[in-house]
């Protein structure tokens, strides 16, 4: 259903969404596809990416004049972000809205994790959401319009041990979408850093019955209710958004929390956790 507070592109223009083959990045191209925007979805799993197409072509009427391209590709591999400009270009209809999503997480300390693995979030999260915008924005400027949403976390304040590589490359997209912000200032392109605490999608290997407790309760919250206000944000040019009354509590406490209480609660969580 076409949210009314997004403003209705008429498949005029296409917006790029990375990590578009489930969880969040599906949201975001429904929503974006119900209200009027061509879509380029990326991701790695070409069979799921093809179930993500047919179900947001089954949102819109078929006289709309909807058009989806599907890029199956690794983000990270460092020619990524060129190829989905390339294709961009030749996709026909002008890049208005940039969604920088696609990610991974694992609990565990730098030394014990594999060396590719670190590579690959390393360039996942930071990497490729840069080329990205290198790549994007500069069409963006010349005609005078574009968002652009990064995807940040609520991590991003907790650089703690066994999540350090995930909450520092999500520090890096912080820090980075401010300096860019800045820089696209005057231009009519906005940058926009969402930051979620715990939302409930598949990157959280969490039980079923875990879950639903903790939607309940407030900790997770729904992922249509954080893509909808993450959107909303972006097109309402807004400097940054953290869905979630308690994630802003949680904060305040999060980020001043000193070694000396981190060390213990670190040590304990060894003597359960393989891998740390």
């Amino acid at each position: 259903m076409r949210d009314e507070k997004i403003p209705f592109g008429n498949y005029e223009a296409a917006a790029i969404v990375t990590g578009a083959a489930g969880g969040m990045g599906q949201i975001y191209a429904g929503i974006l596809a119900e209200n009027g925007y061509n879509l380029i979805l990326v991701d790695i799993s070409a069979a799921k990416l093809e179930q993500t197409v047919s179900e947001v072509t089954a949102l819109v009427p078929s006289d709309a004049g909807f058009k989806v391209l599907p890029l199956v590709l690794d983000l990270s591999e460092m020619s990524a972000a060129s190829e989905i400009g390339r294709a961009a270009s030749e996709f026909g209809y002008p890049v208005e809205i940039l969604i920088n999503n696609a990610g991974l997480f694992f609990f565990r300390s730098v030394v014990s994790t594999d060396r590719k693995l670190l590579s690959t979030i390393m360039m996942v999260h930071a990497y490729t959401p840069l080329m990205l915008c290198r790549e994007i924005i500069p069409e963006m400027m010349a005609r005078g319009k574009g968002y652009v949403l990064n995807i940040s976390s609520l991590a991003a304040w907790m650089p703690w041990p066994a999540v350090g590589m995930y909450a520092n490359t999500k520090r890096f997209i912080k820090a980075f979408s401010r300096s860019l912000r800045i820089e696209c200032h005057g231009t009519g392109v906005s940058v926009t850093t969402a930051y979620f605490g715990a939302v409930d999608t598949p990157l959280y290997p969490l039980k079923p019955s875990l879950r639903r407790l903790a939607v309940r309760i407030a900790v997770m919250i729904p992922p249509r209710k954080a893509a909808e206000k993450a959107l909303r944000a972006m097109f309402r040019k807004r400097k940054s958004v953290m869905p979630g009354l308690i994630n802003h509590v949680f904060l305040f406490f999060a980020a001043i929390l000193p070694d000396w209480i981190i060390i213990p609660v670190y040590e304990a969580l060894k003597k359960r956790v393989s891998g740390l």
